[in-house]
């Protein structure tokens, strides 16, 4: 009979390292409880400001829960992880950090936004403009296969930091073990992001999480896959989209074009500051690759949902 198994709260790790000791063991089949630290690790708070963003302390960043040792699982395994519950805390922020993100040339300073997450169903940027809370975990890991230390950025075929915003409750992701016991870790938690979280940050809070892990056999992958219960945007898709576009031969410079264009519509549309206008494309608009077959110049699409306009 499959058990449920709490995550002991004070060990977090924050880098990945396969010689890392297990803070639990499990059977395929059991559940695990975590409750996540936000991706700070406590250096921001509901009370601090843009300064608080030079002081932080890097090696703090990204606290993992973890590592879990899943019994049975072996190196060309698959760990299977079902989210089965993520509960958001009541607060979150946002933040712009010079020298990260997408534009970073374009936003020198450092910016927080602090959000109130009481209402459980939303965040509101501005009395007008609130955004649908879709939580989901923005790193889920197992152990590397390379012997050493690792920075949980940037992702890998183990997993990782992959922010893939549309892992939420009912998701299940697909892991390729590449050690004993597979050694999965999981944080960083989002209350909302938009495909590619371009700012470098969703709405970033702290979670409890509930999730089971199994052990699959016969299944070969060569990096992580996923399944989603259903429509990865029912939450928005009632009212449409505004969209803006990148053209070019490269694809990171059409995802800046079509961020760009898309900061210049809010802020001439809805009068937000440049600073919030770049949070909101991190935190609801997605980037979508449009046409990458008419050689020589791609499209990259940004994608605003208009219902979260009230």
């Amino acid at each position: 009979m499959a058990r449920e198994v709490e995550l002991p709260s004070g060990r977090v790790h924050y880098r990945w390292d396969n010689a890392l000791p297990p803070v639990a063991e499990v059977e395929s089949g059991d559940v695990i409880f975590a409750d996540l630290q936000e991706v700070s690790g406590g250096q921001i708070t509901r009370s601090s400001t843009a300064a608080d963003l030079n002081r932080m302390d890097s090696d703090r960043v990204y606290p993992l829960a973890g590592p879990v040792f899943v019994k049975g699982a072996r190196r060309g395994d698959v760990l299977a992880v079902e989210i089965l519950d993520l509960q958001p805390a009541d607060w979150g922020w946002t933040s712009i950090i010079p020298g990260l993100g997408l534009l970073t040339e374009d936003f020198p300073d450092p910016y927080l936004k602090l959000w109130d997450l009481g209402a459980r169903t939303h965040a509101s940027l501005r009395h007008d403009i609130r955004i649908p809370l879709a939580p989901f975990l923005g790193t889920m890991g197992v152990a590397p296969e390379d012997r050493g230390s690792f920075p949980v950025m940037p992702p890998g075929k183990f997993g990782g930091n992959m922010d893939i915003r549309h892992l939420n409750v009912g998701a299940t992701l697909l892991l390729p073990a590449w050690v004993e016991g597979a050694l999965f870790s999981c944080g960083d938690a989002h209350a909302a992001q938009g495909d590619g979280e371009v700012c470098i940050s969703a709405i970033e809070t702290p979670m409890r999480a509930r999730l089971r892990l199994s052990v699959r056999k016969g299944i070969q992958l060569p990096s992580p896959q996923f399944t989603t219960p259903g429509p990865l945007t029912s939450k928005v898709d009632a009212r449409g989209y505004y969209a803006t576009t990148g053209i070019g031969p490269d694809l990171m410079q059409g995802a800046k074009a079509a961020v760009r264009a898309m900061v210049d519509h809010l802020v001439g549309t809805y009068r937000l500051s440049r600073q919030d206008a770049y949070v909101l494309c991190s935190v609801a608009a997605d980037l979508k690759i449009s046409e990458i077959v008419d050689r020589p110049n791609w499209i990259v699409s940004a994608y605003l949902p208009m219902a979260i306009f009230t």
